[in-house]
């Protein structure tokens, strides 16, 4: 048995043979980092086929979703969607995806992303390569036309706060947002959050707190549609559960027979974009209300948005 003094002796030996197997490590990494990257010649040979080839609607789907550097060469007209769990959206909003891929980069993660990624989605033609960069066009069978979408439409709602007893107060829209009476966080306009990674553009509708509601009402939304409901507490505040924070609410009802249409109760702790939807029935357009409250508004930063979904492929229904 080695005595306590001889082990200390060889503790330098041991130092110096772990710090050279990181030095391996390290130059092993470094030799095989060139075959992994990116010229600016392959970014432009992208750029030149989106541009000639994309359509009106379609999008662009980075894979891995951390190779943000491609952004950049994507036309600005085409929606680019990167992000931790991107591979799951649905991406109904878009009849044709264009996957911009680098499936050599290290820890891609080709075949998660595949099988997350492919459901419903039909390749158009064979990848086309540029140095690492790989392009695949797809049909989205998740698309989904909107017929009617909160967010675009929120300069000609009507928006107040509204009491127990049904009373009204004004947010008059300046031209750029609907401001109501109160804290300077009292208002309605889409602005682009993150809701769990996801960067959403949605309506900011903060719960103004006590049994008031937040309502903001809109005209013409079509029947014989699915109504859908999607939203959450923005990244930074939705992981607190303090004791004192409460449920957010926000839902939507028609706002002639006040029927309950569609609700999400939000509890603190709670993270991730929350979803409901129905069926509309086939009929005249419908004024509907879209409102949020909560007992408590501290940390209750809600964005929404609500949509009338047309006829299209079956969207995955996962995700309340």
């Amino acid at each position: 048995m080695r005595s306590p003094r001889s082990l200390l002796r060889a503790l330098p030996l041991v130092e110096l043979g772990g710090l050279l197997l990181v030095a391996l490590v390290c130059l092993v990494f470094q030799l095989r980092q060139p075959g992994h990257l990116v010229s600016e010649t392959d970014y432009r040979t992208v750029e030149g086929w989106l541009r000639t080839e994309a359509r009106p609607g379609d999008a662009v789907l980075l894979f891995p979703w951390w190779t943000e550097r491609a952004r950049i060469y994507v036309p600005p007209e085409v929606p680019v969607y990167g992000y931790l769990g991107s591979d799951k959206n649905d991406l109904s909003a878009h009849p044709r995806v264009w996957v911009l891929g680098q499936p050599e980069q290290p820890r891609a993660g080709e075949a998660d992303f595949r099988a997350a990624f492919l459901p419903g989605r039909t390749a158009v033609g064979a990848p086309r390569r540029a140095g690492n960069l790989e392009l695949t066009l797809y049909e989205n069978g998740r698309y989904r036309p909107r017929r009617f979408v909160a967010s675009e439409a929120y300069a000609k709602a009507r928006v107040y706060l509204e009491a127990q007893d049904s009373s009204r107060t004004e947010c008059p829209f300046d031209g750029r947002v609907h401001r109501c009476p109160g804290p300077p966080h009292l208002y309605v306009a889409p602005e682009w959050h993150e809701i769990h990674f996801e960067p959403r553009h949605c309506l900011w509708m903060h719960a103004p707190g006590g049994t008031q509601r937040l309502v903001a009402e809109f005209d013409g939304v079509p029947a014989d549609t699915e109504l859908r409901l999607e939203g959450g507490l923005i990244s930074e505040y939705a992981s607190h559960h303090d004791a004192r924070l409460s449920t957010a609410y926000y839902g939507v009802e028609d706002a002639a027979t006040r029927e309950p249409l569609l609700e999400i109760a939000q509890t603190p702790g709670l993270e991730g974009l929350q979803k409901a939807w129905r069926a509309l029935p086939p009929g005249e357009p419908r004024t509907v209300k879209v409102w949020v409250r909560a007992e408590n508004p501290e940390r209750r930063q809600v964005c929404l948005d609500v949509f009338a979904l047309g006829d299209g492929a079956v969207v995955s229904r996962e995700g309340t």
